[in-house]
């Protein structure tokens, strides 16, 4: 992605988000969006996707969101809460489709919404989060 004449892979600045396999492709101040591949690895019992890594998945898509809205002067941004609804299942195998788009942006605060499909389509998690936006000491 471009951002400032710079090209940045988001997802790559993130070690968690490279430890899952998220990839993000596209993002901007009104929409972020990537995938998660389910591989054994991040699943729970059964070969179903875990929670955590769902709710890391939306983390992450969410995260950039609110960076790319950070107010001028602002030094980053952090998570200070999170609700997830999980409604279907992502098996081994399946990949996974997160689109995170801002409910509000403030000066201090942003709240994000991320919604986390199949790429068939299946409702897998809605995940609500507000990320605090840091200044300087």
């Amino acid at each position: 992605m471009n951002l400032g004449g710079k090209s940045v892979d988001f997802a790559a600045t993130m070690p968690l988000a490279t430890t899952l396999g998220v990839t993000i492709h596209e993002a901007s101040k009104d929409r972020v969006a990537g995938k998660l591949p389910v591989r054994p690895e991040i699943c729970t019992a059964g070969n179903i996707v875990h929670g955590g890594a769902i709710m890391a998945f939306a983390d992450c898509l969410g995260a950039v969101g609110a960076f790319l809205t950070l107010p001028e002067g602002a030094s980053g941004t952090t998570t200070i809460e999170s609700k997830t609804n999980f409604l279907g299942a992502g098996a081994v195998g399946a990949v996974l489709v997160g689109e995170a788009t801002p409910v509000k942006v403030g000066k201090r605060l942003s709240v994000w919404q991320t919604r986390i499909r199949t790429e068939a389509g299946a409702d897998v998690a809605l995940v609500t989060q507000t990320q605090l936006v840091l200044w300087p000491a």
